[in-house]
């Protein structure tokens, strides 16, 4: 089904299931989240992001390009300010992918088609691998900085690949591949990988993260 959504480019990538904070300050954000202040029903209250591929979330010259698979969000929590801007928080919910951004009369419109995620059965090893390693880079992180998770992990597959997707600390390309993986053991298998290249590189030199030697880090809005 295609539909047109406001949409909010940000420079990470939004998981299905997750929340992100956002400080909203720039005006055609303002106008946004004006506009999904006037819709009565808080469940419709939704907009459209993906992330940028080159550019910048702010800015006369914005955003340069974007990746085309993005997420439709629901703004849950709205904190307004003096100034004008808002900190507001948003859940990710089912992914999209953006045909075409118009520039609009105050804030970007999408033009959007959902991407349902498929739901195979997992296997329990690569369940099995995908927590363990999570576990042990959490182990390996806490030495040397805040653990990225906090209580139990998930039991349902795909909320599980989305969750370690969004708690692990990896590049914008790698989580944008998580993103866009066709299902939980996809995913799962995939972030494996990428934890256990991470412990590897950790192992390389002790003192940090691979994410913070050589690559660029992923941090909220």
């Amino acid at each position: 089904m295609t539909e047109t959504l406001p949409m909010f480019p940000l420079n990470s990538v939004l998981f299905p299931g997750l929340s992100v904070p956002l400080h909203v300050f720039e005006d055609r954000y303002r106008a946004l989240v004006h506009h999904l202040l006037r819709i009565e029903d808080p469940a419709a209250r939704v907009f459209g992001s993906v992330a940028i591929r080159e550019g910048y979330e702010v800015g006369d010259h914005g955003a340069q390009s974007l990746f085309r698979i993005g997420c439709k969000a629901q703004l849950t929590e709205i904190e307004s300010h003096d100034d004008g801007s808002f900190d507001v928080v948003a859940v990710g919910l089912e992914r999209i992918k953006l045909d075409r951004l118009d520039r609009g009369d105050l804030f970007p419109l999408g033009h959007v088609t959902e991407q349902p995620e498929q739901t195979p059965p997992v296997d329990e090893d690569v369940l099995e691998r995908a927590r363990s390693t999570f576990t042990a880079y959490r182990m390996a992180l806490t030495e040397i900085r805040t653990d990225p998770y906090t209580g139990t992990l998930p039991r349902d597959p795909t909320y599980l690949s989305w969750t370690l997707a969004a708690c692990a600390p990896l590049p914008l390309q790698d989580r944008q591949a998580l993103l866009e993986a066709d299902d939980a053991t996809d995913r799962l298998v995939l972030v494996t990988d990428l934890l256990r290249s991470e412990l590897k590189a950790m192992n390389v030199i002790p003192s940090l993260p691979a994410t913070e030697v050589a690559r660029t880090r992923w941090s909220p809005n």
